[in-house]
C-alpha cells in the first residue's frame, strides 16, 4: 500500500505542476527551447564556427515553376515600408539596395511555413567592423531573423554572424564569400503554431543553406529573435510578411522567390 500511495502522490504532483504551467501560459516545449542554449545572448566567449570556402558565386538560381517571385530585379511593386507606403530602396542593375534611413521593407503578401530563396551582397568597399559591416537581415514573418552580415575576415559575436539565427544559434560553419560577391540563402521555415488560447502548441523550426552549404539543420527557435534578449513566443497570425532590414549599410538583394509549404501535423 505504501508503494502505491507514493506513486499516486507523485502522479498527482506531476498533474498539479502541469496545470500550474498551463495557467501561467507557458508550455513545456517553450521552456525546453529556452533552457537548451547554454550560452548567454551575444556571449563573446561563445565559440566561432570554422571557416570554409563555399566555392565561387554562380548566376542567379532559377526559381521553381510553383514559386512566387518576390523580386525579379525590375521594381519594388511587391514591397512596402513598415507603414504600408511604397518601398524607397534603390533598384539598379537587377538588384535592390538598402537606402540608409528609409527603413526596412516588407512584402505585401503574407506567408507562413515556406521555402525562401534570397541572394545578397555586402558592399565591395569595406567599411566598419563587427556588426557595422554589411549588416542587414532576412526576417520570416517579420519576427524570426536570419542575419545578413559581412563576416569575411570580420570577427563578431557568434550568434550574430552571417547566417546565424540571430541571438540564438551560430551557423555550423562560416561559408562567407568576400565583400561584393553574391551570396545566397535557402531557408526552410516551419512557423510556430498556437492553440486557441494563444499558448504555444509547436515552436518554429528553421533550416538554412548559405551558399549551398547546410549551416542550420532544423533548429528549434526559442521564440522571436532579438538584440540582447531571448523573448518568449507570443501568439500571432498564421501568415505575416517577409521583411528585409535597413541597418544603415548599402547591402544589395536580388532573385528573391518563395514557395509556400503545408503546415506539419
Amino acid at each position: 500500500m505504501k508503494k502505491w500511495s507514493a506513486v499516486v502522490l507523485c502522479a498527482g504532483a506531476l498533474i498539479i505542476g502541469a496545470v500550474i504551467i498551463a495557467c501561467q501560459g507557458e508550455s513545456p516545449m517553450e521552456s525546453k527551447a529556452q533552457s537548451d542554449i547554454p550560452w548567454k545572448v551575444h556571449d563573446p566567449d561563445r565559440p566561432m564556427p570554422p571557416v570554409i570556402d563555399p566555392g565561387p558565386a554562380g548566376p542567379p538560381a532559377p526559381a521553381p515553376s510553383d514559386a512566387v517571385i518576390l523580386f525579379d530585379g525590375t521594381d519594388l511593386s511587391l514591397w512596402e515600408d513598415a507603414k504600408g507606403n511604397p518601398a524607397r530602396w534603390k533598384v539598379e542593375e537587377g538588384a535592390m539596395e538598402v537606402v540608409k534611413k528609409t527603413g526596412s521593407i516588407r512584402t505585401k503578401g503574407r506567408f507562413g511555413s515556406c521555402q525562401l530563396h534570397v541572394e545578397w551582397a555586402s558592399p565591395a568597399e569595406v567599411s566598419g567592423e563587427s556588426q557595422g559591416r554589411g549588416n542587414s537581415g532576412v526576417f520570416l514573418m517579420e519576427i524570426y531573423e536570419v542575419q545578413v552580415l559581412d563576416c569575411y575576415q570580420n570577427a563578431t559575436y557568434a550568434d550574430g554572424m552571417t547566417a546565424s539565427i540571430y541571438g540564438q544559434y551560430p551557423p555550423a560553419v562560416n561559408a562567407c564569400r568576400p565583400p561584393g560577391e553574391w551570396q545566397s540563402y535557402d531557408i526552410i521555415f516551419h512557423r510556430p503554431v498556437f492553440d486557441e488560447d494563444g499558448r504555444l502548441a509547436r515552436p518554429a523550426f528553421m533550416t538554412v543553406f548559405h551558399n549551398g552549404v547546410l549551416v542550420q539543420d532544423h533548429m528549434e527557435l526559442t521564440g522571436p529573435t532579438a538584440h540582447k534578449a531571448r523573448p518568449p513566443y507570443k501568439a500571432h497570425a498564421d501568415k505575416l510578411p517577409i521583411s528585409l532590414q535597413d541597418h544603415g549599410n548599402p547591402v544589395r538583394f536580388r532573385n528573391i522567390w518563395i514557395r509556400e509549404l503545408p503546415d506539419r501535423d
